[in-house]
């Protein structure tokens, strides 16, 4: 970021950027399949997780796995817990499941089973972007809810306040350029005007072919720096 070009947008992806790896790998995503079939057996009947299943259902039809559990028509909830576990050992980017997790880790966070860990560097960034007159957003793979409830209920405390506006798959695949766009217009600016942090070269490479100004992340716990990134380093946001 130069003097003559500072974003009016900073757009930071979550997992490996704002928060290390292991605390999705090993408590979020632990915690949502050991929840998972209570809240499908106690909460089926409610209309948010109606919602969710019968997109979970429109998926199912859409799969092109062979190995994948198929869902009935008629059979919900039950063969949707099988579907959806199938789906957490793949780590895919279900609208449908993000959205479901988002409902289990609402219940820990709540409890304070569940609290984030943020890099120390983001809460300080954070209110120095504001300062500054920019505005931070967050696109994640994770539901917009999941998104909020992470930095809400955070070990720093509540970091919303700093945060303007939140996107999920519901605007795209991260991999994909015009998703990046599809944020731009909603935020109101042009892409260039953007400043997005990931950890992610797929995500990296997607932005900027949106035109979209971006810096890899390398912190502690993630996956090595390739070397088309090397160029694009971001070890901490004070350097932002």
């Amino acid at each position: 970021m130069t003097e003559d070009r500072k974003p009016s947008v900073i757009l930071l992806d979550i997992e490996g950027t704002t928060t290390p790896i292991s605390f999705v790998y090993e408590t979020l995503f632990p915690y949502a399949r050991a929840h998972l079939k209570r809240l499908l057996a106690e909460h089926a009947n409610d209309a948010e997780l109606r919602c969710d299943l019968e997109q979970l259902l429109k998926e199912n039809e859409a799969e092109k796995s062979s190995d994948a559990p198929r869902i009935l028509q008629g059979c919900l909830p039950l063969q949707a817990f099988e579907y959806l576990v199938w789906l957490m050992d793949r780590d895919r980017k279900s609208t449908a499941l993000k959205s479901i997790q988002g409902k289990i880790w609402q219940t820990g966070y709540a409890s304070g089973e569940l609290r984030s860990t943020i890099f120390a560097d983001v809460p300080i960034a954070f209110e120095r972007w504001d300062k500054e007159g920019r505005r931070v957003a967050i696109y994640s793979s994770g539901s917009m809810h999941a998104q909020r409830l992470l930095f809400q209920y955070s070990s720093v405390g509540d970091l919303t306040k700093w945060i303007s506006a939140y996107f999920d798959t519901t605007s795209g695949a991260k991999t994909e350029a015009a998703s990046y766009s599809r944020i731009a217009e909603a935020l109101g600016v042009e892409p260039q005007e953007i400043l997005f942090l990931s950890d992610s070269p797929a995500e990296i490479n997607a932005a900027r072919s949106a035109g979209i100004d971006v810096r890899f992340v390398v912190r502690s716990g993630n996956h090595s720096t390739p070397a088309a990134m090397r160029d694009l380093p971001c070890y901490s946001f004070d350097d932002l």
